[in-house]
């Protein structure tokens, strides 16, 4: 299986240059969690989920309008592609404890989005003798690894090594 037979197509995106309010806007309407930030070549070169908006307003004495995306995004976002095999794609998030990835073509050009419900929603029941399905245990094992909580010292260590 296929992570293109299982994303979701026609991602909602921003810019650096969007701003935290439209942003906001973004996910709410489209009821996500996280927005691929793409430059003028539909290239993605960071994510934003809504947790960091949150936090970038928690944090800083301006108004939501008054911050882009690009002063907040981090900027090392971690992708897969249309064509990788669904098992490289679910140990991408569980080794980088992320719930989403953006999708990319060959071009790097933003094609979707994969999320875990993506992944729940066609996992099946392992069945002997059919490789490359997507089963339950191997999504469950997987939210184990990016559910775990880590030590603030762990946690530097591997930001460190990425």
């Amino acid at each position: 299986m296929l992570v293109k037979d299982v994303m979701t197509g026609a991602p909602v995106y921003c810019s650096a240059k969007t701003n935290l309010g439209e942003a906001a806007a973004l996910l709410w309407s489209r009821d996500c969690g996280m927005l691929p930030v793409v430059n003028g070549a539909k290239k993605v070169i960071g994510v934003v989920t809504d947790r960091d908006l949150f936090f970038a307003l928690g944090t800083r004495n301006k108004l939501a309008g008054e911050l882009t995306i690009g002063e907040v995004a981090p900027a090392k976002p971690y992708l897969c592609k249309v064509d990788d095999e669904i098992h490289t794609a679910l140990e991408t998030m569980a080794r980088h404890k992320v719930r989403r990835l953006p999708v990319v073509g060959a071009e790097g050009q933003i094609e979707g989005v994969l999320s875990l419900d993506d992944l729940v929603l066609h996992a099946h029941v392992r069945t002997p003798g059919r490789q490359g399905d997507l089963c339950y245990e191997d999504v469950i094992e997987a939210m184990k690894r990016i559910y775990e909580t880590r030590s603030p010292v762990t946690l530097y260590r591997s930001m460190a090594a990425d």
